[in-house]
């Protein structure tokens, strides 16, 4: 587990996306703070670290989690059919979003649901969209807690238990508070919608 201050610059953002993605590619667990809440990362095409955070979480598998993707162009890489409304969606929507979608390819199989839907965002924090550009994969996120237990609300939150059983707890935002869950939306390929979470 690495950590450090919060203060830090154009030059050191570059050299913690470096790390994370180095720690990412090995496949590693890094803490690091998305524009919703602080998250459990790792490479999303990696069965075994994705076996990691299910274990770190005491989350059964049949909970899947959440891929993260930089641009719109992304999402179309590694989801079969978007579906147009699901643009749309992304287009309009005044908060974080994340889609269920059908038709997911190449990312581990123990992410997927078992109706084999994938969820989905895309996400406009800097770090995060800076190093899945680095990556060239979805990064994979779940909230940094305990299965069942709420979901912190702030870095100093986060549990002794969670923060040793990372890799690396990427030092940005650490005195924010990032409490908004993303709205979620299941977005079959027939163009059926329904709002999971508002």
């Amino acid at each position: 587990m690495e950590s450090n201050s919060n203060t830090f610059s154009g030059a050191d953002l570059n050299q913690i996306v470096k790390k994370a993605h180095e720690v990412i590619d090995g496949g590693g667990v890094i803490l690091f703070p998305t524009d919703t809440i602080w998250g459990l990362g790792c490479d999303a095409t990696n069965k075994m670290a994705v076996q990691r955070i299910y274990d770190i979480k005491n989350r059964h598998e049949l909970k899947s989690m959440i891929c993260l993707m930089e641009s719109d162009a992304m999402l179309s890489r590694w989801i079969i059919d978007v579906p147009e409304v699901g643009y749309d969606l992304i287009e309009l929507s005044e908060h974080p979003l994340t889609l269920i979608l059908d038709g997911a390819k190449s990312v581990a199989e123990n992410l997927l649901a078992p109706d084999g839907s994938l969820g989905v965002r895309v996400v406009k924090h800097t770090f995060c969209q800076r190093l899945i550009q680095k990556m060239r994969k979805p990064l994979v996120a779940t909230s940094a807690n305990k299965s069942g237990n709420p979901f912190p609300k702030s870095f100093a939150e986060i549990t002794p238990e969670i923060l040793q059983a990372v890799d690396y707890i990427v030092p940005l935002d650490q005195s924010l508070t990032l409490s908004r869950p993303s709205t979620i939306i299941r977005l079959k390929s027939n163009g059926e919608v329904a709002i999971i979470r508002s």
